[in-house]
């Protein structure tokens, strides 16, 4: 739909119950945390590890996993150049909706393009957007290869494959790079929760402290 098919009809509501409300019932800041990197590298695992570290700290969070998005809000999208662009768009507006919301939003995505993260960037509030570049080396990612993706790739059963026959245009200057294939998931864990806290997203320490991961 372009800008001329657009109802202009539709206003935008100004709620009574505000982000501002909402972070301080929840005793910490809303953002969202965009994992990128190439399938293998650790982007689920570090943001559920992360998710669960919050959870556990009673604070408000939520992930939009990359596969469980495909079965459901674009489900209707291929793995084509354009269906992904249309792809990262949903999700950063579905992220956009959450930061009002209050939660701590963590995407975990390929996101292979910058112009595309840069597009979800730009949807957010400066400061709000935190991009994490799980980096690991390809090799690395193909010994992983969990779903046996990269094999089937290499033999040419998938098309516009990232990191094989499609690019992936590594983040300039993300907000924090790690290395999953250098740190074990619990200190990865603690980087993430340390940039939070420096930021003044997360209290300097959680209000109640339970089972570390």
């Amino acid at each position: 739909m372009n800008q001329n098919e657009k109802s202009s009809n539709t206003v935008w509501h100004h709620a009574t119950v505000t982000r501002k409300r909402r972070e301080e019932k929840n005793n910490h800041k809303s953002v969202v945390l965009w994992f990128t990197g190439l399938s293998g590298a650790g982007k689920s695992t570090l943001a559920h590890a992360v998710e669960e570290q919050l959870f556990q700290y009673g604070y408000t969070t939520f992930v939009l996993d990359g596969d469980n998005i495909r079965h459901g809000l674009c489900g209707d999208l291929s793995f084509s150049e354009e269906d992904r662009k249309e792809n990262i768009r949903r999700i950063s507006e579905t992220a956009k909706l959450m930061l009002e919301a209050g939660v701590i939003t963590l995407t975990a995505f390929i996101s292979p393009f910058r112009a595309e993260r840069a597009m979800a960037r730009s949807l957010m509030p400066h400061g709000d957007f935190i991009e994490i570049h799980c980096y690991c080396p390809l090799s690395v990612c193909e010994q992983r290869d969990v779903k046996g993706l990269y094999k089937k790739a290499r033999k040419g059963e998938i098309k516009d494959f990232t990191g094989i026959s499609s690019p992936y245009e590594e983040p300039e200057n993300p907000e924090l790079r790690i290395d999953t294939s250098a740190f074990p998931l619990q200190e990865s864990v603690q980087k993430v929760i340390a940039l939070l806290r420096q930021r003044n997203i997360l209290p300097s320490a959680p209000v109640e402290q339970k089972d570390a991961l």
